[in-house]
């Protein structure tokens, strides 16, 4: 007598957590935004780097423009309010029509200090919105640079505009004058001139004229409120869609007056995931006792966290968070997380005790909140951080002279 097959739907007795060798580690060393510089620069012949991007080709004249919140996935759902920036979509990493990744966590600070340093999260020492400071033990916003920690101590790297200036390239930033002395401006995009312009407009214009003002030019430029928008409205909204469409039309403004031997590539810190506003996606960290058993602090942000036990609670709180939310979320231990690759290839000291005992990545679309302590943060609609493709994969679409 043949047996009946074995049933295989039905709630299991005992849920398998994510594990968090199945999280998709960002391409660093070839891939991710942590590369472009270094490549672009070593194309113009500055001595110290070497092209990690093998599908990017030099140019003498470099542009990027990075807009902030700007993901692959979210430019491929809406041809109709970026016609432009669709059809670069196939010139995408040299022509491959293929994306770069932003690195984790996938946020602005560490972005643009991977972007700036041409460096990881490991190295540049910025691995997250918020992270515990080894020497204070308080929490450092890396974005808003509060409680304020000396900038060249907390990141001693120089940037990659600081060494193509000293070898001979005309570098400049054109960005919001509310940028030019932030700290974050200073350890991740300082060197050569800092050009404040207010409007959109004015910055696409400006970066043509100083792309073209040296035989050799590295020129940055960045555009923040289509995140903004993402953030409040989320991505599924008219005022979202409306700033992409404003995206779109400064991308071709500027790209019309590339001078000649000059290449742009845009691109993006991160992209963004709208989370649902009920419980079931949105988990509570003030809220739950099971969490905050033997939690000191919560770092990061809602899709990408950094727990930080209590001494000789560092297993208890990573067994406690697996069982709670790992179906959601890939939890892992620093180590786990390290050894993993989910910071770079390399771990500096300084960086270590930064990094949470243990480390939360959002699988789906869900959000560890924290309504009471992360007010602002915890009623955005649209978010980001982890290392799904809607948030990891940004472009690095091209247009040549």
């Amino acid at each position: 007598m043949v047996q009946p097959a074995a049933m295989t739907h039905g709630w299991p007795d005992d849920p398998v957590p994510l594990a968090p060798a199945s999280a998709p580690v960002p391409e660093y060393t070839s891939g991710s935004l942590g590369d472009l510089l270094p490549t672009l620069v070593a194309g113009q012949g500055v001595a110290c780097f070497e092209p990690r991007i093998a599908e990017l080709a030099p140019a003498d004249r470099n542009c990027v423009f990075l807009i902030d919140g700007l993901g692959w996935e979210q430019i491929k759902a809406h041809p109709d309010e970026a016609p432009y920036l669709t059809s670069l979509l196939g010139s995408s990493r040299g022509g491959t029509g293929r994306p770069v990744t932003a690195g984790f966590p996938a946020t602005t600070a560490t972005s643009l200090a991977s972007v700036g340093t041409g460096r990881y999260p490991g190295t540049h020492g910025l691995p997250g919105y918020t992270v515990r400071n080894p020497e204070t033990g308080e929490l450092m916003n890396q974005l808003r640079w509060k409680p304020w920690t000396a900038p060249h101590v907390w990141q001693p790297y120089p940037t990659v505009f600081q060494l193509a200036h000293e070898a001979g390239i005309h570098t400049a930033q054109v960005s919001s004058p509310i940028f030019e002395q932030t700290p974050l401006t200073k350890v991740a995009l300082s060197g050569g001139t800092f050009h404040g312009r207010l409007s959109g407009e004015e910055r696409m214009d400006f970066a043509a004229e100083q792309l073209a003002a040296g035989d050799r030019s590295l020129v940055y430029t960045y555009y923040s409120e289509l995140d903004g928008a993402g953030h409040r409205f989320g991505i599924d909204s008219d005022a979202w869609r409306g700033q992409l469409m404003f995206v779109d039309r400064l991308v071709q403004r500027l790209a019309e007056q590339l001078p000649p031997r000059a290449a742009l590539y845009v691109t993006a810190d991160h992209g963004m995931v709208d989370i649902p506003f009920d419980e079931e996606h949105r988990i509570d960290f003030d809220e739950d006792w099971e969490l905050r058993a033997g939690v000191a602090l919560l770092g990061g942000e809602g899709r990408a966290r950094h727990v930080y036990a209590v001494p000789g609670a560092e297993a208890d709180v990573l067994t406690c968070w697996r069982e709670v939310v790992g179906e959601q979320f890939w939890v892992a231990s620093r180590d786990e997380a390290i050894s993993l690759g989910w910071f770079g290839d390399e771990i500096d000291e300084r960086v270590y005790g930064r990094i949470g005992d243990v480390v939360v990545a959002a699988e789906g679309d869900f959000a560890i909140t924290a309504t009471v302590n992360e007010p602002h943060e915890s009623a955005m609609a649209g978010m980001h951080g982890s290392m799904t493709a809607a948030e990891q994969l940004v472009p690095l679409l091209e247009v040549r002279s």
